[in-house]
């Protein structure tokens, strides 16, 4: 499985399911797939995370989600990726677009955090129920990059986040 594969399985599980279901269904669109192909998925789901793991981005959640731990950063990518390879670029390239969407409009409004743990076990689920066994632990790797150190500053720094998150700040009322 490639990324382009796994993003047309996000598609299709996106236009199956209701959003909160979008893992849930990927998982059972991947089970149906070769054991090999399901394994390999789980390699592409942590370089997706890998590449997403973005000091920017960290921020950006961290104003989304009224705060944000390494499990709740891991948790909101998680919901990243379950929204499409559109807004998941989108995202890694300016994470003040996230303002736009509907999702984080509506979540502003709302009060509600923006996470789905389910998402980071897509192809543990599907290996199980296609397999009956666990998925091997050595059928993938993680590895994380260094932080962009020019963006290590308090994120509770509401001047700093304004300046760098504009339209996120704003629309959060982060102050």
């Amino acid at each position: 499985m490639d990324k382009q594969t796994f993003w047309k399985l996000i598609e299709t599980a996106r236009a199956e399911a209701e959003p909160q279901e979008v893992s849930a269904r990927a998982a059972e669109l991947l089970a149906d797939r070769p054991e090999s192909e399901i394994a390999a998925a789980q390699q592409v789901l942590w370089d997706l995370l890998a590449e997403s793991y973005r000091a920017p981005l960290w921020a950006a959640a961290y104003v989304i989600n009224g705060g944000c731990s390494d499990d709740g950063f891991d948790y909101f990518r998680g919901w990243l990726l379950t929204q499409g390879q559109e807004t998941f670029e989108a995202a890694l390239t300016d994470p003040d677009s996230l303002a736009a969407h509907p999702v984080v409009a509506g979540a502003a409004a709302e009060g509600l955090d923006l996470e789905d743990e389910t998402a980071l076990s897509i192809a543990w689920t599907a290996y199980e129920a296609g397999t009956g066994r666990e998925l091997p632990a050595d059928s993938f790797t993680i590895s994380y990059p260094a932080l962009d150190p020019s963006w290590d500053f308090d994120f509770d720094d509401s001047e700093e986040m304004a300046a760098r998150l504009p339209r996120l700040s704003a629309l959060f009322a982060y102050s």
